[in-house]
């Protein structure tokens, strides 16, 4: 996993930016095989419900990010993804979009689900979906001009409605985060640092009860502990990055959801006495933002058994 635990979990627990210069070399894109998890969850998603996936803001022109986006991608992965200003093509997946036309590539068959998803799609959308199933990332514009989030391509969101956040600005988008105070206080800052500066990285995570990667509030059972006793719990992280928009005030904001058995995640020595304290440390507010006041003492029993 491209997570990390010893940089994320930390007691006391506290909700903060938590941003960090991305290391020279670090990718901010993973490429999926035809088939993957990650792949079928997100198909599933634009084929059904693309229209709470794939949200812009009116008059809003996000050409010159998303071809960034294609820039990127095809410098940093040039095996599995290529773009030469007009035509981007996922190599792995064997489809191409130019323009508005959906493109077979060679004879290969395992393009058809993704063919077939992005010819329902919008023609002004094909190619934000196309890199939405090439890569395991979904993707967000953050416009520096006034800190809004006016472009999203997410289908894959932890426990949020895109079609909420779409136009909102930084703040208003985090205003329903338990002890947002140093969130909302960094906005113009962290705005600034991210359009106008280098590549960042920042890491969230929560224990859920729920093992899809799909948790939109409407798609997520809402029984949720009651079904799942926390020895069964899931990991669920994301690894968050900002490219900068070469000549505008922008950032692709990407966002890499990965979803896990916690007993697996605890097998490394140290781990469970980690998230065990930050647990410890969350404030009644934040626990039950993060849906997990109903298991905080039988989460916390069952970690300091296992430290």
């Amino acid at each position: 996993m491209s997570f990390d635990f010893d940089a994320a979990v930390t007691a006391p627990f506290r909700m903060q930016p938590g941003l960090r210069r991305l290391a020279p070399g670090a990718r901010q894109l993973s490429p999926l095989a035809p088939g993957s998890r990650h792949q079928r969850e997100k198909l599933a998603v634009l084929s059904a419900f693309a229209g709470e996936a794939l949200l812009q803001r009116p008059g809003f022109d996000a050409a010159p990010a998303v071809q960034a986006l294609c820039a990127h991608a095809a410098a940093e992965h040039p095996t599995a993804f290529a773009w030469d200003g007009v035509r981007a093509q996922a190599l792995l997946a064997g489809v191409a979009v130019a323009g508005a036309e959906v493109q077979r590539l060679g004879r290969s068959r395992s393009s058809d689900p993704v063919q077939r998803c992005l010819e329902r799609l919008p023609p002004d959308w094909r190619l934000a979906g196309l890199l939405a199933l090439a890569f395991a990332e979904d993707f967000a514009i953050v416009d520096g001009s006034d800190g809004s989030l006016p472009w999203l391509a997410v289908a894959l969101p932890s426990n949020w409605a895109p079609e909420d956040k779409v136009g909102r600005s930084f703040a208003a988008a985090h205003a329903p985060v338990a002890d947002n105070r140093l969130l909302l206080g960094a906005a113009d800052a962290l705005t600034t640092l991210v359009t106008d500066g280098g590549a960042r990285e920042r890491f969230v995570w929560n224990v859920s009860p729920h093992p899809r990667l799909h948790a939109h509030p409407r798609r997520v059972d809402g029984a949720g502990w009651a079904l799942t006793p926390v020895e069964r719990a899931w990991w669920r992280t994301e690894r968050q990055t900002f490219l900068p928009v070469p000549g505008e005030r922008q950032a692709v904001f990407t966002i890499e959801v990965q979803v896990q058995p916690l007993a697996e995640v605890l097998l490394v020595p140290g781990r469970a006495a980690r998230l065990h304290a930050a647990l410890a440390s969350m404030s009644p507010s934040v626990l039950a933002y993060r849906g997990l006041a109903p298991v905080h003492d039988s989460l916390l029993a069952w970690l300091a058994a296992r430290r």
